[in-house]
C-alpha cells in the first residue's frame, strides 16, 4: 500500500513540474493577450499543455470579467475591452499581443 501511496505521489509531482505556467508560456510565445481580453495561443494549433492552461486562465477571467461587470454596472464587453488595454500596457517586452485586427504582434 505504502508503495502504491508512493507512486502516485511521485507522478503527481513529476506532472506537476512538467506542467508548463502562464510566465513561462508568455515568454516562450506560445500564448499572448488577445483582443478579447482573454489569453490565446500565438500559433495554432496549441499543445494539450498549453490548451489547458489557456482554459484555466480563461475560466478564471471570465469569473472576474463578471464580477467586475456586476458591480460596476458595465457590460461584459466593457470590462473584457478594458482588461485588454490594461493587459497590453503591462505586457513584457518580448511578449505577444493581438491587435483588433487580430495580427499577433511583440513587444
Amino acid at each position: 500500500m505504502k508503495k502504491i501511496f508512493l507512486a502516485i505521489c511521485l507522478a503527481l509531482a513529476f506532472q506537476a513540474a512538467w506542467a508548463i505556467d502562464l510566465g513561462a508560456a508568455k515568454e516562450q510565445g506560445l500564448v499572448g493577450e488577445a483582443n478579447t481580453g482573454y489569453l490565446a495561443a500565438v500559433k495554432a494549433p496549441a499543445s494539450a499543455e498549453v490548451q489547458a492552461l489557456i482554459n484555466d486562465v480563461n475560466a478564471k477571467r471570465k469569473v472576474e470579467f463578471e464580477k467586475t461587470a456586476e458591480k460596476t454596472g458595465a457590460t461584459l464587453e466593457q470590462v473584457r475591452a478594458r482588461f485588454y488595454e490594461l493587459a497590453v500596457q503591462k505586457t513584457a517586452p518580448g511578449h505577444y499581443y493581438q491587435d483588433a485586427g487580430g495580427a499577433w504582434h511583440k513587444k
